[in-house]
């Protein structure tokens, strides 16, 4: 199927934004689409469609409420149309495979890759996973490195910030009910796991070295420091996840490697956590990528929240598309150009842009009512 997208102003690589007509032939951008479907564009921006490295909205899915489980099949379908209706045509799920029990659980882990599995043969959104390794899981070590479904991985360690909260009653509900334990089931698990810190730096060498021999990009999130950024550099980690203050950032910026903040935290004017704005370390070039970290809707709001306090659209919207595509290594996508990917979002501009079609792999995989009026 061809489909010809006449009228817009296109974000074109070397060009910017330029009125053109863009046109795909099956899965890829063409030169040109002879007998194809025509979707007028005019009036609307035709920009490349959105690569999310690190989002975990779809646990809200899956347990939309503490202990409140769906089947992990309706939880997928929902979340891919939650992300095609954001202009998210390539997603990285941040699954964390913890030693918890319940949301965050190997349980939930192998549904998951099970029910991502069998959607594949009808997905539009190409859902990929970003494996947030908890240090601590060393039961599951095995399941994940033998998985063959990870796309990136994280080393990720929640479990030291966990004890540091286990006299607060308020952290231990949170944690209790994710788990689906009782608060004091969930404290004797969490300090049995904590006993055996001594075996979490071979397995951090293990999981890191299959990595390694995967080809798979490695990142490190929550960088405290610019001394443990540097740990993780040498390990091969070359994107920083969410580091946690300004001065973590510029090294990792310095030493070339991609840092990374959640759109989110523009759209709302600052971190939830009290850690380091976005938007600043965006402005102060120390920010190359930006993801939905929680909130689908955020990423297409915080380009043009950003394009419009500097830069222009073109340059902001580098941060959600071009550069997390080369962060994961993906070369086919990021860009308008023939023999890509035909990954393109058609956006309404304008003071709350609305997204009125995407299209995803070169299919139409979400359209508005107007998108509809304009398909012929």
């Amino acid at each position: 199927m061809s489909l010809s997208i006449t009228g817009g102003t296109a974000l074109l690589p070397e060009q910017g934004l330029t009125v053109a007509d863009i046109h795909t032939n099956g899965a890829l951008i063409a030169e040109s689409a002879p007998q194809s479907r025509r979707l007028d564009a005019s009036g609307l921006l035709v920009l490349p469609g959105i690569v999310d490295l690190h989002g975990d909205a779809f646990e809200r899915q899956i347990q939309p409420r503490p202990g409140v489980a769906f089947p992990m099949d309706l939880a997928v379908a929902e979340t891919e149309a939650q992300l095609l209706a954001n202009g998210i045509t390539t997603a990285f799920h941040g699954v964390t495979l913890s030693w918890e029990q319940g949301l965050r659980s190997k349980e939930t882990w192998s549904l998951l890759l099970a029910a991502l599995a069998a959607n594949r043969p009808r997905q539009m959104c190409d859902m990929r996973i970003h494996l947030r390794w908890e240090a601590f899981n060393l039961e599951a070590l095995d399941l994940a490195i033998e998985a063959g479904e990870v796309h990136l991985l994280a080393f990720n360690d929640h479990t030291e910030e966990m004890l540091r909260k286990i006299e607060n009653p308020v952290a231990v509900a949170k944690y209790s009910e994710r788990a689906g334990l009782k608060p004091a089931a969930f404290r004797a698990l969490l300090e049995g796991v904590a006993a055996r810190g001594a075996e979490v730096p071979a397995a951090h060498a293990r999981i890191t070295a299959a990595a390694r021999i995967a080809g798979l990009p490695i990142a490190s999130h929550d960088d405290p420091s610019v001394e443990k950024r540097a740990e993780f550099r040498a390990e091969g980690a070359r994107i920083s996840d969410f580091p946690m203050n300004e001065p973590t950032a510029r090294a990792a910026t310095e030493a070339g490697d991609w840092v990374v903040m959640g759109s989110p935290n523009v759209v709302r004017g600052g971190s939830h956590m009290g850690w380091a704005s976005a938007a600043t370390m965006v402005e102060a070039g120390l920010c190359r990528i930006l993801t939905s970290d929680y909130f689908y809707p955020a990423m297409l709001q915080a380009a043009f929240i950003l394009a419009e306090r500097s830069e222009g659209l073109a340059a902001r919207w580098d941060l959600i598309s071009a550069n997390p595509a080369a962060a994961a290594g993906l070369t086919d996508r990021g860009h308008i150009a023939p023999g890509l990917r035909a990954d393109l979002v058609l956006v309404e501009p304008g003071p709350a842009p609305r997204i009125v079609a995407t299209i995803a792999g070169g299919r139409v995989a979400h359209l508005t009512a107007e998108g509809a009026a304009r398909l012929h």
